[in-house]
């Protein structure tokens, strides 16, 4: 399980040091696991708390969406720096100083009241928020090997998903039984802040903080990661870049988050307005918004565990390309149901539920498994800061032209819309299922 190096010679450790070694590696996973879903109660309460907002100061979906789309920004800002930085620092300290930042920023949004504060604040708890993921693909990847990848990281995935859905219907609560939009903020941030105590005393960083020189033992059918970084250890973060830069299936994956990032960040955006708009009530459309994140933990969890056993020559985008097609569907669906003028809401509920189990399931493989399938624990940090931050530059875009497009021509229209990219989502993921056949075929001819 556990094994010590020294001077290039691979030892064993002692049991009383591997079942030390493996009550931190549990513990630490957890902490990812709940810390994430901390991160999502002080990330997610902006879009539960846009109908508050709407009806406090009267802003517009284009307004709401101008504070969501310039936070993006640097949200992808902070990925691409966060990342390489996690690889430098460690993993775990950027995870716990986002989730401090996170805390801090939250709170001075509850206290702020005009649309540049509340832009310029946003963008600084999201600068923070964007340390999280980095930091923890970087500890996971340290602690378990890479025959692991897919199972540990869909269930870690877990987090973002399942965060998605508690922000909403914690938010939800909070509406129903009379909180203000600032409570909104106040109430999750005084959680997180709790997760951090926790986090910090019941987390460590790498296998050697506990032991002495201790790395993850690779299991009989451990895959090495696609990257070469030739002989180094410990690359340097200019090594890293370089080398997966160079690599077309890294490229193409780059290409796939943007387009799933974008799709992404419309639903978790903006589905408690647009189901406000359609005729729902504040509390009614947060809580219900929660489907789409709650069956993307379901999605998650069926293509990790999927893909680790199923997947042949380790083409996990095979079964990705596969639901995509079946996003498609929903967003059309969704696209054309809204267009009613009594809409048929359970069926909206549903198709809605279907998207998140048809999109985050092969979203989660992005900056997941397939970051530690081709980048090792080695890049992982500046492989997922890079992965996410391409993403979330299309999240930005995004973010605004669905809040402006609904304010000048319907919510059908931008579901239409995001039926395309759903389309072009399914041919990069079916392009990067041949390239990884290509890879596979490459390596059984050597």
């Amino acid at each position: 399980m556990f094994y010590t190096q020294v001077e290039g010679r691979r030892n064993p450790v002692s049991d009383e040091e591997s079942t030390l070694l493996a009550k931190w590696r549990l513990s630490t996973f957890w902490v990812m696991l709940i810390g994430y879903i901390g991160y999502y109660l002080c990330r997610g309460n902006l879009s539960a708390a846009f109908p508050l907002l709407e009806q406090e100061f009267g802003y517009s979906n284009t307004q709401l969406g101008l504070i969501v789309s310039l936070s993006e920004i640097a949200y992808a800002a902070g990925k691409f720096i966060n990342g390489p930085l996690a690889d430098r620092l460690g993993g775990r300290r950027i995870f716990l100083v986002g989730m401090a930042g996170a805390v801090f920023w939250n709170l001075i949004f509850a206290l702020s009241s005009t649309l540049t504060t509340f832009i310029i604040v946003w963008c600084c708890c999201r600068y923070f928020l964007s340390m999280g993921w980095g930091g923890l693909t970087k500890t996971i990847g340290s602690w378990y090997s890479s025959d692991k990848n897919g199972r540990v990281m869909g269930a870690i995935s877990v987090s973002f998903q399942f965060g998605g859905a508690i922000a909403a219907l914690f938010a939800g609560f909070l509406v129903s039984i009379g909180v203000g939009w600032q409570g909104v903020f106040v109430y999750p941030a005084i959680l997180l802040s709790v997760i951090w105590i926790w986090a910090f005393f019941a987390s460590r960083g790498h296998p050697s903080d506990v032991v002495e020189g201790a790395i993850a033992l690779e299991g009989e059918t451990a895959k090495k990661q696609l990257a070469d970084y030739g002989d180094e250890d410990s690359p340097n973060v200019r090594t890293i870049l370089r080398t997966l830069l160079k690599m077309p299936i890294y490229r193409e994956l780059l290409l796939f988050s943007f387009l799933t990032t974008l799709l992404r960040s419309v639903f978790l955006i903006w589905t408690p307005k647009f189901l406000f708009d359609i005729g729902q009530g504040a509390s009614a459309a947060i809580l219900k918004s929660a489907i789409f994140p709650l069956l993307g933990v379901a999605g998650t969890l069926f293509i990790g565990w999927y893909t680790d056993h199923h997947a042949r020559n380790g083409d996990r985008a095979r079964m990705m390309w596969m639901m995509l097609a079946m996003l498609v569907l929903c967003t059309l669906a969704i696209s054309i149901l809204s267009l009613s003028e009594t809409p048929n809401y359970n069926l909206i509920i549903i198709f809605l539920g279907g998207s998140g189990f048809f999109l985050l399931g092969p979203y989660s493989m992005s900056s997941g498994a397939l970051t530690l399938d081709i980048a090792g624990a080695k890049g992982a940090g500046s492989c997922t800061g890079i992965i996410d931050g391409m993403g979330y530059i299309g999240g930005a875009i995004a973010a605004f032209a669905a809040g402006a497009m609904s304010d000048t021509l319907g919510w059908s229209q931008v579901f239409l819309v995001l039926t395309g990219f759903a389309f072009v989502s399914t041919l990069s993921a079916y392009s990067m299922s041949r390239g990884f056949q290509k890879i596979a075929a490459a390596n059984q001819t050597h």
